[in-house]
């Protein structure tokens, strides 16, 4: 009888362990493979190609356009090889996609690009914050903002870099976030 109640238990508990941790499926991401295995991906280098070789015949080897195109040909192959070799994933368009799942075998086509985008905007931002810091301290603020002091603002620019330790230390000295009082609201 003992037997017959663990034998039951036993079954109850695989069964759910089977449906709380399902097996990892082959498929990546909605059907889509990997781009070195894709047919749809090789007939558009194929296509690329063949149209680059087509204006290559109107020209005699080894003039200047003739040169161009044959280097054209190389970076077409070059670039799908990257792509191929990168670990994309192609869909039945025959296009690298993009996967912004949070998942860090894909972080090199989403995460590291976004994060350098967003260094490069705060770079952008504090620059243009520290050229408005200093053409409030200055005698026509107005026209300073209006015609760009070109040395000045290269060397805001040349030291922007630094910006996310610069942010921080203003943060932490309270320099960079004004009071409540000091800001201006509507009367309305």
């Amino acid at each position: 009888m003992e037997y017959k109640i663990v034998k039951k238990w036993i079954s109850t508990l695989l069964l759910c362990l089977f449906v709380a941790l399902p097996m990892s499926a082959n498929a990546d991401v909605a059907g889509l493979v990997p781009c070195k295995t894709s047919k749809e991906f090789a007939k558009r280098l194929d296509g690329s190609v063949k149209k680059l070789e087509s204006r290559l015949t109107k020209y005699e080897a080894g003039t200047p356009p003739a040169l161009a195109l044959e280097k054209q040909i190389e970076k077409t192959k070059g670039r799908f090889a990257q792509y191929g070799e990168a670990g994309l994933l192609c869909g039945t368009d025959g296009l690298p996609h993009l996967i912004t799942d949070g998942r860090w075998s894909h972080s090199g086509e989403f995460v590291v690009p976004g994060i350098f985008f967003l260094y490069i905007a705060g770079w952008i931002g504090w620059v243009g914050r520290s050229y408005v810091l200093f053409a409030r301290g200055t005698d026509k603020p107005t026209e300073k903002e209006i015609i760009i002091d070109v040395p000045v603002a290269l060397s805001f620019v040349a030291t922007g870099f630094v910006w996310p330790v610069a942010a921080f230390k203003e943060f932490t000295s309270g320099k960079l976030i004004v009071p409540a009082d000091e800001i201006t609201v509507s009367p309305r």
